[in-house]
């Protein structure tokens, strides 16, 4: 009977020395400042937040002040467009018929006439007729003579619907326009025509931050090596070094490209280029290091540094009676969240969108439990069930 509890004993021993006591892990969090100024919320993440969230930023989280999770999106980039729009008054030359065709033919008036080239996207027309829909061909010329097709299109006005304007396919320069009905039975005259530029751009610029890092400096073996903390996680866009020495050298950065840099004066000018370009690349170690090969020269002397990233906006919908946390999950499964919010991105980003900031950020106890040496726990179980085995052994040699 004593055998079994002691075999037993030594099982729970083993057991309990395998076991996983860890808790499950708790999740740093953030205080979001909101603005009563919009439905929508752009938070800007901050370096202390990459720095502690994973790399795809897959176990971020907006809970609210009830509790619930908040659907949101994460936006890199802010597009901006722009509307140029130029209108020139057209007098009317010329009108005839010819071959069953009737001809209006317009010239660009002369106090529109601009000092640069004409470009123009339409034909704007206005017109007294109503109950009309004509078919027509616009031609285009340069010097009234030679006369170049340009397209057909279709004016019409009926019970109030009108489409009294022609787009061109492609931008046109002429300074002359022949507009060819194939009948005017209508009699339709038109009160003014104007030519039309009106372009629309959009530009997309991402969303760039800077920041002052810690770094260390240390020189050996005809290298200077700079060592810089806290841009774990970065899309990193440039580095600047800041110095007063006098210098022309070479700079690599951990990923293996190298740039000129430079602070020169020669003959009372001054050539200065310290900007080493980054390209988005993206550090997941704790430091990031650039080289600076000094040759025999001195190593220079480095006065500071400045770093700008490329950040992230999480764009959320702010409820007034709500207050939200921004949470970090210590999970290592935790997986990228799927809102509805992300189909109606578009339309978000186009209206107003108040700037959110994190104001406090609390980070948590780390409770993981340093790795067990199983080994040593094997080694203790079979000293103990060899004992055990020995005991046997002795016990029954006595007993013979």
């Amino acid at each position: 009977m004593w055998i079994r509890t002691t075999l037993s004993l030594l099982l729970v021993i083993g057991l309990s020395g395998c076991a996983d006591n860890q808790t499950a892990p708790q999740n740093h969090t953030a205080t979001i400042s909101t603005s009563a100024e919009s439905r929508y919320q752009a938070l800007r993440l901050t370096p202390e937040i990459y720095s502690a969230a994973k790399g795809d930023l897959s176990n971020l989280r907006i809970v609210d002040s009830s509790g619930d999770e908040v659907p949101y999106f994460i936006n890199s980039e802010q597009i901006s467009s722009n509307s140029y729009n130029e209108v020139y008054d057209m007098e009317l030359i010329n009108s005839y018929l010819k071959d069953d065709m009737f001809y209006f033919d317009y010239a660009l008036a002369s106090i529109s006439l601009p000092d640069s080239d004409i470009i123009a996207t339409s034909l704007e027309f206005a017109t007294s007729n109503d109950s009309f829909a004509k078919e027509l061909n616009v031609y285009g010329s340069y010097d009234n003579i030679h006369w170049d097709y340009v397209q057909s299109d279709t004016l019409y006005s009926i019970n109030g619907v009108s489409k009294l304007e022609i787009e061109f396919s492609k931008p046109q320069k002429f300074t002359y326009y022949r507009i060819e009905l194939s009948n005017n039975l209508e009699q339709i005259t038109f009160t003014s025509v104007t030519l039309v530029y009106n372009v629309e751009t959009s530009e997309e610029s991402y969303f760039v931050e800077s920041l002052k890092p810690y770094f260390n400096v240390e020189s050996a073996d005809k290298n200077t090596v700079i060592t810089i903390e806290g841009l774990q996680h970065l899309k990193l866009c440039d580095m600047t070094i800041h110095s007063k020495s006098t210098f022309n050298r070479n700079v690599t950065t951990e990923q293996g490209f190298t740039y000129e840099i430079y602070n020169l004066s020669m003959n009372n000018v001054s050539y200065h280029f310290t900007t080493i370009p980054l390209n988005g690349s993206v550090t997941y170690g704790e430091s990031f290091t650039v080289t600076i090969s000094d040759g025999d020269d001195k190593p220079i002397s480095i006065d500071d540094i400045t770093v700008r990233y490329y950040a992230d906006d999480l764009i959320f919908e702010n409820k007034a009676d709500q207050s939200y946390t921004l949470t970090i999950s210590q999970n290592p499964t935790t997986a990228t969240p799927i809102y509805d919010i992300e189909r109606y991105r578009n339309e978000i980003l186009t209206g107003e969108i108040a700037q959110a900031t994190i104001t406090d950020i609390q980070y948590a106890p780390d409770n993981t439990v340093p790795e067990r040496d199983y080994r040593a726990i094997f080694n203790m179980v079979m000293i103990a069930v060899t004992i055990l085995l020995a005991t046997i052994t002795t016990l029954k040699l006595r007993k013979k």
